[in-house]
């Protein structure tokens, strides 16, 4: 039987808090933009979303730079935060969770964004003509028939997020116990004597990790898939 240091647990928690709370809490936004991009046409909004896809071409360490400039307790937004609400992301795992967001989001974005692009308008049309509301045409239709596109962005986010490291390091430094994920501890210990051993268990639980989130993105959503079928 396997058997796990405290030191390890505390990673493995760290990093799957992180990842869950970067996913789920990016998802309302998600959902709003998928939908915006996918069904709203608006002046700058190729710029725009050339801007949301940025942390996928950037160099990690470039965005966890520009999120210490802005919500570093010297920064725009973050000495506001700090001084009206005595709260800070930098060195905090809540600023992990928000550097893992970012990282995350355009995959979601493009997800979800593809889902609702490839829903029939025409339902959506015809709907409305019989009287129903654009929010209750969302709620009852576009939303329900995308979301098999919302859990592939939320599976692809939560494995971005489990595997971040640039921007995470840059912005809340290696800190054990409180911003050391999983890929931060691979690295210290890979600069430690005799650490390798610790690494290689660490990178096959992220790879089961990733595997198993995969495969449960699947099997959802083919349930989802047959029950439609079966509805039908």
């Amino acid at each position: 039987m396997i058997s796990f240091s405290q030191e390890e647990i505390t990673v493995i928690y760290i990093s799957f808090k992180i990842a869950t709370i970067a996913s789920l809490s990016s998802l309302p936004f998600g959902i709003w933009v998928g939908f915006i991009l996918a069904r709203k046409n608006f002046l700058f909004k190729k710029l725009i979303v050339s801007f949301i896809n940025l942390p996928l071409i950037l160099p990690p360490v470039v965005t966890g730079y520009l999120l210490l400039i802005l919500f570093g307790k010297n920064g725009f937004i973050g000495k506001f935060l700090l001084d009206y609400f005595n709260f800070t992301f930098a060195f905090k795992w809540t600023g992990a969770a928000l550097a893992c967001a970012i990282m995350g989001f355009p995959l979601m974005v493009r997800s979800i964004k593809l889902a609702i692009e490839m829903i029939d308008i025409k339902i959506e049309n015809a709907a409305k003509t019989l009287g129903a509301s654009p929010l209750k045409v969302f709620f009852t239709i576009t939303l329900p028939i995308s979301i098999p596109g919302i859990i592939v962005g939320t599976t692809l986010s939560f494995a971005r997020s489990l595997g971040e490291f640039g921007a995470t390091i840059t912005f809340v430094s290696n800190i054990p116990g409180e911003t050391q994920t999983i890929s931060a501890a691979i690295y210290t210990f890979l600069q430690i004597p005799n650490g390798e051993i610790m690494a290689m268990r660490l990178t096959i639980i992220s790879i089961i990790v990733s595997i198993l989130a995969i495969l449960f993105s699947e099997i959802i959503i083919e349930r989802i898939l047959k029950t439609n079928k079966e509805n039908e």
